[in-house]
This record gives C-alpha cells, sequence and structure tokens, in this order.
C-alpha cells in the first residue's frame, strides 16, 4: 500500500507504516533538501554482536514478495532464479515493460543489508503507485530486482555463503584435488568464525565469458583473474542476465550492485562520516590495449556508460542531503570477478553502491538512514535513465566528486 499524504508518502513494509518524505521531481523516497537526521559521527571498525533484526530477514522477504504480487494487480511478478547451497530459493522480481532494462542485486555479502530494505520499497512503489511518475518509470524500464542474493549467508550474518570445498568439488568433480578458490573462506573474518561452516566469497565468482564451466587449470585463481560461478548465488544471477540479454537480443543496460564498506569511512575534505561510497568497474585502462588481457573487450567495455551512472547515482543521494563520495579506484585496481566488473565487459553499464559500515561494525544503526540514502540514488539513476538525461552526463566529472579518506583498508566489496 502507499499513499499520499500532507506532501508524505507512506508504504506498507510487513505491516509497519514507513513515512517517506517527497521530494525533488516527484521523488516519492526521500526528503529534499534535508535527508534524514545525520548520524553521530563516531564510529569503531572492532566486529562485534550488534542486533540486526529490525532488517528484512529471508521469511519476511519472501512474504512481502508475496505480497507485492497480489497488491501490484500483476505489476510486479516474481519468479525463482536459482536456489542457494541450502535450499532458499533467490528470487527475481520484475516490474515495468520498459526498453531499458535496469538490474539490481543485493546482499551478494549477508552482512551488508541496507540494500534489499531499499529494493523491497522501490517494488512498492513501482508496482502499487497510481502517479504519473511510477507510470512513466513502468512504460520506460524494465527494473529487476534480485534482492538476498545470498540468504544463506544473510542468515547467518555473515559475508560468505554456506558452501564447503567438499560440496563444491562433488558439483565438479573436475576440481577433485584442486586447491580451493581463492575466495574460499575458511578461518575467521570480519569477526565470523568459518572453520566449521565454510563459505565462499560469492562477489568475487563471475567471469565475463558468461558460458564458463570451472577447469581444473584455473584454481585457485587469484583476485586479478576471473571467478569460476561455482556458488549456485553466481550462477543464480547469471541465469538472470543471460535470460534478459536472450528475452530482448542484448545484453542489460544497467546493473547495480548494493553493498557495505567499513565503518568509519569519511568524506575526504570534509571529514564527515560516509553515507554512501559509489563507483564503476575497476578494470585498468592499460589491460585495453591490443595484446593486453581485456584487449578483446575494448569495444563493448561500458568504462564511461558507468560513470554517468554512477554521477547519476550520487547526485542522487547529495541533492537531498545525504553524503557521497567516490569509491577508492586506484588506477591498478583489478577485480574481474566481480559481478559489476563481468557485466561490465560484456557491455552493461556497472555500478557499485558502498553503505557506510556493516552488521558486525554498525549493527542496525542508521538503517533508515542508509535505506534511504541507497533509494534516492537509485531512483535518480532510474529516472535519469528513462528520461535519457544520463547520456548528456560528462563521464570525466566523476574523477572530480569528492573521495573518501582513509580509503587504503576500506576496499572489501
Amino acid at each position: 500500500m502507499n499513499t499520499f499524504d500532507g506532501g508524505e508518502f507512506t508504504m506498507s513494509v510487513f505491516g509497519r507504516l514507513v513515512p517517506v518524505m517527497v521530494g525533488l521531481a516527484v521523488l516519492p523516497l526521500v526528503s529534499a533538501p534535508a535527508a534524514v537526521a545525520a548520524p553521530v559521527q563516531a564510529c569503531s571498525e572492532e566486529p562485534r554482536e550488534l542486533p540486526v533484526n529490525e532488517f528484512t530477514d529471508y521469511r519476511e522477504m519472501v512474504r512481502e514478495l508475496g505480497r507485492l504480487e497480489r497488491v501490484s494487480k500483476g505489476r510486479v511478478a516474481v519468479e525463482e532464479a536459482g536456489r542457494s547451497n541450502h535450499g532458499r530459493v533467490i528470487h527475481r522480481a520484475t516490474v515495468g515493460t520498459g526498453p531499458k532494462v535496469f538490474v539490481v542485486s543485493s546482499e551478494i555479502h549477508g552482512n551488508e543489508k541496507t540494500g534489499t530494505d531499499a529494493l523491497l520499497r522501490i517494488l512498492d512503489y513501482l508496482g502499487t503507485s497510481e502517479s504519473r511518475d511510477a507510470e512513466r518509470l513502468r512504460k520506460t524500464i524494465t527494473f529487476v530486482a534480485v534482492p538476498k542474493l545470498n540468504p544463506d549467508g544473510a542468515e547467518l550474518d555473515r559475508r560468505g555463503n554456506d558452501l564447503s570445498l567438499a560440496e563444491v568439488q562433488q558439483k565438479f568433480p573436475q576440481l577433485k584435488d584442486r586447491p580451493p578458490a581463492w575466495n574460499y573462506l575458511s578461518d575467521v573474518i570480519q569477526g565470523d568464525d568459518y572453520r566449521k561452516r565454510p563459505g565462499f566469497d560469492v562477489n568475487r565468482d563471475f567471469n565475463p565469458e558468461l558460458n564458463y564451466v570451472p577447469r581444473a587449470e584455473d584454481f585457485p585463481g587469484a583476485p586479478d583473474q576471473p571467478g569460476w560461478f561455482i556458488t549456485p548465488e553466481a550462477r543464480a544471477l547469471r541465469s538472470v542476465y543471460v535470460g534478459l540479454a536472450k528475452q530482448r537480443g542484448k545484453v542489460p543496460d544497467v546493473y547495480v550492485d548494493l553493498h557495505h564498506q567499513g565503518a568509519c569511512v569519511r568524506q575526504e575534505g570534509s571529514n564527515r562520516l560516509l553515507d554512501v561510497g559509489i563507483d564503476y568497474p575497476p578494470l585498468p585502462d592499460k589491460f585495453f590495449e591490443p595484446g593486453q588481457k581485456y584487449a578483446k573487450y575494448r569495444d563493448v567495455y561500458t568504462k564511461d556508460e558507468s560513470r554517468q551512472l554512477a554521477i547519476s547515482g550520487f547526485t542522487g543521494m547529495t541533492s537531498r542531503g545525504f553524503v557521497g563520495a567516490r569509491y577508492p579506484h586506484a588506477a591498478d585496481r583489478d577485480l574481474p570477478g566481480q559481478a559489476r566488473c563481468s557485466f561490465a565487459l560484456n557491455g552493461t553499464g556497472t555500478v557499485l553502491f558502498e553503505v557506510r559500515g556493516q552488521t558486525q561494525t554498525l549493527g542496525q544503526q542508521y538503517r533508515e538512514h542508509f535505506t534511504r540514502a541507497v533509494m534516492a540514488g537509485l531512483y535518480n539513476m532510474l529516472r535519469d535513465v528513462s528520461t535519457g538525461a544520463v547520456g548528456d552526463i560528462d563521464p570525466e566529472g566523476f574523477d572530480l566528486l569528492p573521495g573518501t579518506a582513509e580509503s587504503a583498508a576500506r576496499t572489501l566489496e
């Protein structure tokens, strides 16, 4: 349910009415110009047990997706994209019929949770609002959400999924006797003990060759090499991406990956604690030169399109009072195994959102504030893609956005 009441947009989320002020350009998501009251300027990177019950758990998400299907009268279609190692359905929710395809995923890391709440609210608005704005977006954009991509990790409230090396080798017997992939988590990481329940960092398991099948000689791999699609979560997102490409004869136009980062990251220059960092794919320019590792992707790689989209997201957040910045992006940073990098090498404009703080450092503190920040960025991108205004943005302007202070140790995405 959503209604306008005295300039306020009200959404029902699991029976709770959430007031969200109407903002610029009929934005029914955040207030303008001020955001929610700014967080207290204090932080700690020390992992600790913190409450997370206000975030949407798996059961609540499934119930909310079912509600959205019903109340949207068919506008929101929910399908199974795959299943996790423990059999939890990975969902794909689609709203809109427009020619521009906009894909967003959340919780590829299970301790990075605000993206799921933001996606459910945007699906609610796009699926149930009768406003002219929502109608225009539905006609111009096909919005595809993959919320809580890593449901096993999300239920354990940890970064990695819940998958052992033995289970991977059972699925792919050609990997028997090979060392574990470099992104295998089997120790204590971010305060979580993987020694008895190991897993993988799913956001290192993607490969730009979308039909890739794991090869023994490619293991254990390295951060600057592609992944292997050995996790069911990566295969599920691949199936969404490939399925959309087959349906329309070209790859999706936009992919946004919603993440969290360190708790103490500040905006360079102002020294204010950050709300969201934003970035385009970390793929060094030098590797697109003839004879280099990405040369064959040179004509389809979407560096400029990704930077234009990133600027749009940044503008959406900061124009409504949130603190944004460029996420750390060294010229030699090379991570082709990330979903956003692999999809960018296929011709999709891709953007990273990095909300400040993960559950082991902030818990659910500032949940509403950060959720609204993500919604503001996504909405502005939707609007600019819908109108075509994103194409008028100067991509070189990305490097002029404020950076992040103390950034060297914050590149965890």
